[in-house]
């Protein structure tokens, strides 16, 4: 037994020994002066908003104007969607209303009128390709299939009102006033 309490107080000064070099090298290179720091790179100038809407950005609103100011959401409270800009003139746009009913057939074939309804009004998806222009902060949508078919084949106007290149894009709708504010994913 005291054999063994021996070998254990040896085992650990020795461990102590070894780390101790360690620990106060570390407290040294804590005390050196920090090493003279590079001078920044100069910044990048700004992209372009054609450069800057590329991208996938998640939605934050949807919403409707009223003549008074006050927003009403498309989509409800918490609408979920995307929105993807390519580099090569192409884009998609997906919303949907948080929380849809489920069919309850399991089948999107065989809903119910009011599951149908729920559908419809409580989503939104349509793609084609876009032009930007940078002079008006206008961007031009030629909608080519959608799942509201009055859409294809239109042509929307929107009008960018924020976009920051990795951050947000936000742009109302001189149709109708409404307002749609994106975050870009990462």
């Amino acid at each position: 037994m005291y054999r063994r309490s021996v070998f254990s107080t040896v085992a650990l000064v020795a461990f102590a020994l070894v780390m101790l070099p360690v620990s106060s090298h570390a407290q040294n290179a804590q005390q050196r002066p920090p090493a003279a720091e590079k001078p920044a790179a100069p910044a990048a100038p700004p992209k372009s908003m054609k450069e800057a809407i590329v991208g996938s950005w998640s939605l934050l609103i949807d919403d409707a104007v009223k003549p008074d100011g006050t927003h009403a959401p498309n989509f409800g409270p918490n609408p979920e969607g995307i929105a993807m800009f390519g580099p090569d003139g192409h884009f998609a746009v997906a919303i949907t209303r948080a929380g849809r009913p489920k069919f309850a057939s399991n089948s999107r074939a065989t809903g119910t009128a009011d599951e149908n309804k729920a559908v419809v009004t409580g989503s939104n998806a349509f793609f084609g390709s876009y032009t930007l222009n940078e002079a008006d902060k206008t961007l031009t949508l030629r909608v080519e299939g959608s799942t509201y078919p009055n859409l294809e084949g239109t042509v929307q106007k929107r009008t960018i009102t924020s976009l920051t290149a990795g951050d947000e894009l936000t742009w109302t709708n001189p149709a109708n006033k409404g307002e749609v504010a994106w975050k870009w994913l990462k």
